[in-house]
């Protein structure tokens, strides 16, 4: 209200900056980028939220690697606040193909059955059915499903045999992680199976890390786990997460093959806001693996809560023989990988970790080995720029009156936040919040905010005494 007034009266305005005293809310919200097909509605670069399977299909196209992550992402977390940024396929990249040759006739009854990933395709056989007619069923009972990665396609090859001839959906390198498995029970039929493989280019990422550059994701799932795509990611969280655009995110990347390829494909990526997921010998491709870890981690509201045995929802149960021994968990876990693990035929997160384990020296650094420490501290600067932004909206004078209350405000939210179990111990770190004058800027004062982060449970030992 203006000092200059001077009709007589009672002038009254409200103050809303003193009503609030809860902290920020922590609110997750994943983005996917992956690749689309051209029967899609929504066009590439265009970050869309999406909230069902069905939606997914329409935006990006049935089969696509983006419907099929989105769809993945929502069946692990119902409540998931999810939106998808989809890519246009390379303009050289190649589809990766497979093939099936059937012979026959039958001379008994059973069935041909084609695993496709996690789904399983059967058709029912009797004794005299041919390799033709057999073909065409099986063509007939894959177009039927809609959702597939592939397309098959009819190939007669020669008599008494006849083929088909399996294509990705999206080019890329992603075709080849199409894993296909056949099982026949139907005696005098064979079959000669060829994995998928061929698939190359996949489509490069910055466009599309541009185009969600600003809309404040906290995690970023992609499919693809090639160095150059974790060397763009790196870049790009910790840009979006740094001290000027202060958007704290983590990227999430899949990984199924070996032990080895995987430390050393994270352990050349080295960095903090980045975590990758290895579920050794999965018959889903990595953008699954990511699409499913990443919804595991937004489910959980509290950024300091472990992960520990956190149930991965959708992933395949594996081969025994796949499942990782403790001694790999172990090199997995000192070498920036995250491994799955498999118990009561339920995928399991062993332990939620970042591929940052060394400093810039190359010595082994465990200060941000938990992915849990990087996102709980994003979580108080989100609390604490909340607060200073809701009591000090036009930041006002810089007296040391102000002073005084932005080192009050900063103490009541570390208060609070101690309350949450999310830092500890603020009583004893109190007399370390301090808002000092900048010495070579006169409009413009420095807090440093201690942050004691409260650790994981990660591990607990026992001694058992016999007397």
């Amino acid at each position: 209200m203006p000092t200059t007034t001077r009709v007589p009266g009672t002038y009254t305005r409200y103050d809303f900056t003193s009503g609030a005293r809860t902290l920020a809310t922590g609110d997750q919200y994943l983005v996917i980028l992956a690749q689309r097909l051209s029967a899609g509605s929504v066009a590439a670069l265009t970050p869309t939220d999406v909230y069902s399977a069905d939606e997914a299909a329409e935006y990006f196209g049935r089969g696509s690697q983006a419907h099929l992550m989105a769809a993945a992402a929502i069946a692990a977390n119902s409540s998931l606040q999810l939106a998808v940024c989809a890519l246009d396929d390379d303009k050289a990249g190649v589809a990766a193909s497979g093939s099936l040759v059937l012979s026959g006739p039958a001379t008994g009854s059973g069935q041909v059955s084609l695993r496709v990933g996690t789904t399983t395709v059967s058709i029912a056989v009797k004794a005299g059915a041919t390799a033709e007619t057999l073909t065409d069923d099986l063509h007939a009972a894959l177009a039927a499903q809609a959702d597939l990665p592939l397309r098959a396609t009819i190939d007669r090859v020669a008599e008494k045999q006849s083929g088909l001839i399996f294509t990705a959906r999206n080019t890329g390198a992603c075709g080849n992680e199409i894993s296909l498995a056949l099982t026949i029970t139907a005696s005098g039929v064979s079959g000669e199976l060829s994995t998928m493989t061929g698939g190359a280019g996949d489509p490069a990422l910055p466009d599309a890390l541009s185009a969600v550059f600003s809309a404040g994701h906290t995690l970023i799932a992609v499919p693809y786990s090639s160095q150059d795509a974790l060397t763009t990611l790196a870049a790009h969280v910790n840009e979006v997460s740094g001290p000027t655009e202060q958007r704290g995110a983590v990227a999430v990347t899949g990984w199924r093959d070996t032990l080895a390829t995987g430390i050393t494909l994270t352990g050349d990526t080295n960095t903090a806001r980045i975590t990758t997921g290895w579920h050794h010998g999965s018959a889903l491709p990595c953008g699954i693996l990511a699409a499913v870890y990443a919804a595991t981690i937004a489910a959980e509201d509290d950024p300091s809560e472990p992960l520990d045995n956190a149930v991965l929802t959708g992933l395949d149960v594996t081969a025994q023989t796949d499942w990782p021994m403790r001694t790999e968990m172990e090199k997995a876990l000192h070498n920036g990988l995250t491994p799955f693990n498999v118990v009561n035929n339920e995928v399991q997160l062993v332990r939620a970790i970042s591929t940052y384990v060394k400093n810039s020296q190359g010595i082994d650094d465990p200060t941000l080995l938990d992915i849990n420490t990087i996102r709980t501290l994003d979580y108080i600067r989100k609390a604490w720029r909340t607060r200073m932004s809701q009591r000090f909206p036009n930041n006002g004078k810089l007296t040391d009156h102000r002073l005084r209350q932005i080192k009050s405000e900063t103490l009541d939210v570390l208060y609070a936040l101690q309350a949450l179990e999310m830092v500890e111990n603020i009583d004893t770190y109190k007399d370390q919040v301090t808002v000092t004058r900048n010495l070579q800027d006169a409009n413009r004062a420095d807090t440093a905010i201690p942050a004691p982060v409260v650790r994981g449970l990660h591990i607990l030992t026992g001694t058992i005494y016999l007397y």
